[in-house]
């Protein structure tokens, strides 16, 4: 009866019960009613000291990412597209919905980044809801040697989380350094962004852009709800202005098209963050997506080279085969 002691009732568990708990049902392999008769409280109680061990993140459940890369159809999708790897998040028998999708895709991209990360690393971590899905669900670590870094400016919408808090929350969940971008992401004109790149500040912060050796993002589309749109960085015209001329997706605020060329235009010489040119020659270069409205984008994204690491949900995974 040690473990009731501490406890003081049955229902109830002292931190050090629930981590009693928790050992013996995931480190040596007994079921709860056997945890049951020998703790001495009713199998109920066991069931709820090991949600509450989880709850209160005395234990962490991580599946591995890399797991996901050996499924026939991630190897098939790596090799057709020439990647390093690709995790596919798969489906339910009964479809999934799209929210739902994208948050198992999303939690997939969270645990493969982790697998991939060192705690030398300089992580680069773009913005979007995507990105912010994969930042809350981001393995709890202690990496003090890992810097995060904002890969696009900040932004002002009262209906969105604003740019950093993808980096910022990355970075907290993992104990590790973290560099927000202190500019705008976008500027009223080309000049004005000129003269602020070149800002003792902010030239350190883009410099320091060279130093990235992972990055982390996803891919926006060219349709008027776009998240440049939501966001106020682009307006419903300036999208379409990119669209009738081909735009197939966004990247970190740059438009491309089909090919994966950056597009010139009326933002791209207004934007502050990394340039597309600086993002392909990070390492390590993972994109996220999930959803059929991403698919044009994510494509270009491919065979422009800014990938090497794709995660995917598996409609779109099989969708890139088919091409």
């Amino acid at each position: 009866m040690t473990e009731l002691r501490h406890s003081g009732k049955d229902g109830a568990a002292s931190p050090a019960s629930l981590a009693r708990v928790a050992m013996l049902y995931y480190r040596e392999g007994l079921t709860q009613e056997e945890i049951a008769r020998r703790v001495g409280v009713s199998r109920a109680s066991v069931a709820n000291w090991l949600r509450l061990a989880r709850e209160q993140n005395i234990v962490e459940i991580r599946i591995q990412g890399e797991s996901f890369a050996t499924s026939p159809l991630a190897r098939a999708l790596a090799d057709r597209l020439g990647l390093a790897d690709a995790y596919v998040a798969h489906n339910d028998l009964e479809p999934l919905s799209a929210d739902a999708m994208l948050d198992r895709t999303a939690q997939l991209g969270a645990q493969a980044m982790r697998d991939l990360l060192s705690g030398t690393d300089c992580l680069g971590v773009a913005w979007g809801e995507t990105v912010l899905r994969i930042a809350q669900g981001f393995p709890l670590a202690q990496m003090p040697g890992l810097m995060v870094h904002q890969l696009v400016g900040s932004m002002y919408a009262q209906h969105l989380f604003a740019a950093e808090t993808c980096a910022i929350e990355i970075a907290r969940r993992l104990g590790a350094g973290c560099r927000t971008l202190h500019a705008p992401a976008v500027l009223s004109s080309a000049e004005l962004a000129e003269r602020l790149r070149r800002e003792p500040v902010i030239a350190s912060q883009l410099a320091e852009f060279g130093r990235l050796t992972k990055a982390l993002f996803s891919v926006g589309d060219v349709s008027d709800r776009t998240t440049l749109v939501s966001a106020g960085i682009a307006t419903v015209e300036e999208v379409a202005w990119y669209r009738e001329r081909g735009a197939a997706g966004v990247l970190a605020g740059h438009f491309i098209d089909g090919a994966g060329d950056v597009m010139a235009g009326p933002l791209s010489a207004r934007m502050i963050g990394i340039a597309p040119g600086a993002l392909k020659a990070v390492p390590v270069r993972m994109l996220v997506v999930s959803g059929p409205e991403k698919l044009a984008a994510t494509r270009a994204a491919i065979l422009g080279g800014y990938v090497s690491h794709l995660v995917i949900d598996e409609p779109g995974a099989r969708a890139l085969l088919e091409d």
